[in-house]
């Protein structure tokens, strides 16, 4: 798990609305928000902050784990509604191990989110 990934999004409030919407169903929400950006978390022990950048960013991947693939599921969902793009539905990825079970979305600045649950189907 990490402490906090910060990085920086083209379009600020496009990128906060999508991150808000999408990551809604992780219990993520605004912890803080300044003239540097946004800090986003669920437990208040890791953070995502966003912050505005003129210049093209980097693509990133990030990844965030749920005990649960209907939550994955759920995130999918809210991010396509929110503006993202289907970077790959929910489903097994066995490649990685068989009970490996994710999503993938690009933001609006392509970076590419996914949401994680290792745990087995019911």
């Amino acid at each position: 798990m990490f402490d906090h990934v910060v990085f920086g999004v083209r379009d600020y409030e496009a990128s906060k609305a999508f991150y808000l919407a999408a990551l809604a169903p992780l219990g993520i929400e605004v912890v803080n928000e300044n003239h540097l950006g946004i800090e986003l978390s669920a437990d208040g022990k890791s953070s995502l902050c966003l912050r505005p950048n003129e210049a093209n960013p980097a693509h990133l991947h990030i990844a965030l784990v749920t005990e649960d693939r209907k939550v994955v599921d759920a995130f999918y969902h809210a991010a396509l509604a929110a503006g993202g793009k289907d970077h790959g539905a929910p489903g097994l990825r066995c490649t990685y191990h068989p009970n490996y079970y994710a999503a993938f979305v690009l933001d609006p600045d392509g970076h590419n989110i996914e949401v994680v649950c290792h745990k087995p189907g019911a």
